[in-house]
């Protein structure tokens, strides 16, 4: 290039065109040509400098340390000036330049410089002149910064809480309705509350190519147009202040009307009119910024004028307008597939803050929580969470226990007994209930017991211990399942001595006892107990243990090793909970009974800070010092009667008040939070065979078959039979409903056709029909062998008793309310199926049928004794 087109060159492209025109033409007669190759340092910050350097080709970047750890770097262009300020002020390089592809500078030296300043005195205080306008502007810009941000501060998003966690297809499309609308001017967002709205518009914003701009949050039922819009000719509003920012507005189903036209204005045209007075012209501003509304339920006009894009023939439409967009976002209910991801998110969060170990999530409360429909959605499970960890007391299991949620079903058709009876109250939270009558009166009475089977007469005529175990006990707590529900295992002797042996060990022994395997308990807990019934009924059947005192004897004491053995292995009642079999019986009839204990989960989650009624702990309040629930339930968490054996140790420990002893609608549980397990449905059938191998000679007189009972392999095949039998009748009827289902179904038929439940869930239905069939079974020998309680204790101790009272009921009397028992039985398992399935009754008939047929065999084989 010639001198003439260098020195215009400087004059168009760089900042030394304020240098007069000789000067300028001096300056290019000067300029050498130097060429470098990518990735080249040609200058090194605080390195004295050489000459200066102008970018005539390529590209470059110059980089400055602000701070250690700090780098500032902008790109240099052509026509870039490097070095110059050093010059004029006689510094060192103030930056490093590297090359980022070949460059072709202009290169004057230092000596050329400073002979070119000489000969033009004016070039230092042109260009100082210049700088001093650069930093007039450049204070302008900052002062302009200063007063935005402090308007904006209030109001500033500055990231995004997390993203979207999971992989479910409503994850998958959230994210990338997330990506379609970072493009779009508006953007509707709606849902349920708890569902992290505000996060989501917070991803919209730093995921666009408006993420260096600011983004606020303003909540539109306290907005005012002044603050929004400014006033006209006085304050500025945050519109003006965001610039190309992002506005978020919250809760838009409660902007105040008056602003509603005002925003659907903005959304159609970009424009606005800043608050004027009586008398003043109004003037309309354009905005660009983008705006995101977030609402609760759907906005009809809002979501329209975000549908339809600017309007016709609007003299300032919208930058990229037409790209509006509207994500609804789904409820947590709809995405239990990321309940687990989205859980252990929660968890780690919440570890580190805390700086705790995390732990696990057992399948079993996973299960829980798949359950629960979440009506806080991600804000209440994050709540539920940290509230399980704070109450998991730095176990590495979460377990289902620990979680707990609200449920407004739950406390329906409540009558809190305790605040109707006060007396009640004190003397459930007194020593006596239930410590002083274990260890004043069962713990001594129960080895005399056992004593007098093992050494007094061995038949029910003559022992009056059998005879209360046999004809007493079992008649009078199947009576007593649909009142008190598990109330014996509150005074349950086998537990008393397991605790006795507990604290024992840990005299002789000081250790700390072993936390409960609680996911291999959940596993086969239920499964074990089962097995253990199984045993008990074909010991019974075939060894005549109801008529034998000695075995009836070994039955108790292998029930209680069984409780003592786990109590010196672990902690609290690990036996209670997952392995005794008559609690497994306890618990499963437990559901149906009109008392529950709950308690007020709102005071539970607002005030409770110690979880003293699950964990333990010293006095608070009016809470007494426990040792913490003995089954490991908090009574705000529990779901059913099953896992609760009415200790009232939560009520004695709470400081609250919060501990409810309801009546309720017997078994409505069973159709409200009801969770179904494999394991009790199999205890179910199991007690229903149970009847039918009680009646094992009379069913074989019935059928007239041949069967020789004295044979022990007959004897006990007929029995495995008759203990497997209960389940194939609903099987078939679950079948007949299920190809019923599938058939009309195919046929595409109009009517609604209702899908049955799973054979888990529908079985339940079956339970008041076992309750009363074993009512039924035991009648007879509760109305008459009970009655002659009095002789009987006579002949156990020798005398002869015959002239001692007896009580003996008709045998029609005794038919008559086996009948009774069978027919109400069969009258609530239909009605408990309906509310359970909530299907039309013909949908359910099958089940009902097969429900008769088990009824009617039932009736058959005990009438026939």
């Amino acid at each position: 290039m010639t001198v003439e087109q260098i020195t215009a060159w400087i004059q168009a492209t760089t900042e030394l065109a304020t240098l007069s025109l000789a000067a300028r033409q001096a300056l290019a007669a000067k300029l050498e040509t130097k060429v470098y190759g990518p990735g080249v340092t040609v200058i090194k910050e605080g390195q004295p400098i050489d000459g200066l350097y102008i970018l005539q080709k390529g590209q470059a970047t110059r980089y400055r340390h602000k701070q250690p750890g700090l780098t500032w770097a902008s790109s240099v262009l052509p026509g870039g000036a490097i070095n110059l300020s050093a010059m004029l002020l006689s510094q060192p390089a103030d930056s490093c330049l590297v090359t980022n592809s070949e460059c072709q500078f202009y290169w004057l030296s230092l000596a050329q410089w400073q002979q070119l300043v000489s000969e033009y005195p004016d070039t230092p205080r042109i260009y100082t002149q210049r700088l001093a306008n650069k930093l007039e502007q450049l204070q302008e810009q900052i002062d302009y910064e200063r007063d935005r941000e402090l308007a904006l501060r209030p109001y500033l998003v500055t990231k995004a809480k997390r993203g979207i966690i999971g992989s479910s297809r409503y994850a998958v499309k959230l994210r990338q309705q997330i990506r379609s609308a970072t493009q779009a001017a508006a953007v509707l967002i709606v849902g349920e509350p708890g569902l992290e709205k505000d996060n989501i518009a917070a991803l919209i914003h730093f995921g666009s190519d408006r993420r260096r701009q600011p983004a606020i949050s303003l909540k539109s039922a306290l907005l005012q147009g002044n603050e929004l819009f400014g006033r006209q000719g006085g304050k500025v509003g945050l519109l003006e202040w965001l610039g190309d920012g992002t506005l978020i507005l919250n809760d838009v189903q409660e902007l105040p009307p008056a602003l509603l036209p005002k925003i659907l204005q903005l959304l159609q045209t970009g424009t606005y009119e800043p608050v004027y007075r009586t008398g003043q012209t109004p003037t309309t501003r354009h905005s660009n910024a983008r705006l995101i509304l977030i609402a609760e339920n759907a906005q009809p006009q809002l979501g329209a004028a975000i549908a339809q894009g600017a309007a016709p023939g609007a003299i300032l439409p919208r930058r990229g307008y037409a790209n509006g967009h509207q994500i609804k976002v789904p409820a947590l209910r709809v995405r239990k597939t990321d309940l687990a991801a989205q859980t252990d998110y929660y968890i780690n969060l919440i570890c580190k803050q805390k700086n705790l170990q995390q732990p696990q999530v057992t399948p079993e409360a996973l299960r829980r929580l798949q359950s629960y429909d979440f009506p806080g959605n991600l804000r209440e499970l994050e709540s539920l969470v940290e509230r399980a960890i704070v109450q998991a007391q730095g176990s590495a299991f979460l377990t289902e226990e620990v979680f707990w949620a609200q449920a407004a079903k739950k406390q329906l058709f409540r009558w809190n007994l305790l605040n109707a009876y006060p007396g009640l109250r004190r003397w459930l939270r007194s020593d006596w209930y239930p410590d002083r009558i274990n260890y004043g009166f069962t713990v001594w009475v129960f080895p005399l017991i056992v004593a007098i089977l093992f050494f007094g007469p061995q038949d029910r005529q003559h022992n009056f211990v059998l005879n209360i175990f046999w004809a007493w006990w079992w008649p009078l707590i199947l009576l007593l399942f649909p009142l008190i529900g598990r109330l014996w295992c509150a005074f349950c002797p086998f537990m008393i001595y397991g605790e006795i042996t507990q604290k024992i060990s840990l005299y002789l022994w000081p250790r700390a006892l072993q936390k409960w395997p609680r996911e291999l308990a959940d596993r086969w807990g239920g499964w074990f107990l089962w097995a253990m019934f199984a045993i008990i009924f074909l010991w019974e059947e075939l060894w005549q243990l109801e008529d034998t005192a000695y075995l009836s004897g070994w039955l108790l004491l292998l029930i209680t090793g069984g409780a003592m053995v786990c109590s010196t292995l672990f902690e609290r009642r690990l036996w209670c909970r997952y392995l005794c079999p008559i609690g497994g019986m306890n618990g499963l009839f437990a559901k149906l009974s009109v008392i529950e204990l709950r308690a007020q989960q709102g005071t539970c989650g607002a005030e409770c800070s110690t979880y003293g009624c699950y964990k333990g702990g010293p006095a608070v309040g009016e809470g007494r010092e426990t040792g913490g629930c003995p089954v490991y339930s908090h009574p705000a968490q529990l779901a059913d009667n099953k896992d609760c054996v009415l200790c009232m140790t939560c009520l004695k420990a709470c400081p609250h008040k919060s501990v409810e002893l309801n009546l309720r609608p017997p078994g409505i549980e069973l159709w409200t939070s009801h969770q179904p397990h494999g394991y009790e449905v199999a205890l179910l059938y199991l007690l229903l065979g149970g009847i039918y191998l009680h009646r094992l000679p009379e069913i074989n007189e019935l059928l007239g078959s041949r069967w020789n009972l004295n044979n022990f392999w007959v004897h006990g095949g007929l029995s495995i039979g008759l203990l497997a039998m209960p389940p194939l009748l609903p099987l078939l009827a679950y079948g007949l409903m299920t190809a019923i289902y599938r058939l009309r179904k195919g046929l595409g038929q109009t009517i609604k056709v209702c899908k049955p439940l799973s054979f888990v869930e529908s079985s339940y239905g079956y339970l008041p029909l076992v309750l009363g069939g074993s009512l039924a079974h035991y009648c007879r020998m509760g109305l008459q062998e009970s009655g002659r309680l009095l002789p009987v204790i006579a002949t156990t101790f020798g005398w002869s008793g015959e002239n001692w009272p007896a009580w003996v009921a008709d045998p029609a009397v005794i038919t008559f309310l086996q009948t009774v028992s069978l027919i109400l039985g069969l009258l609530t398992t239909m009605l408990l199926a309906q509310k359970i399935a909530k299907r039309p009754f013909w949908s359910l008939l099958p089940q009902h049928l097969a429900a008769t047929g088990l009824a009617i065999g039932l009736g058959l084989a005990i009438s026939t004794s």
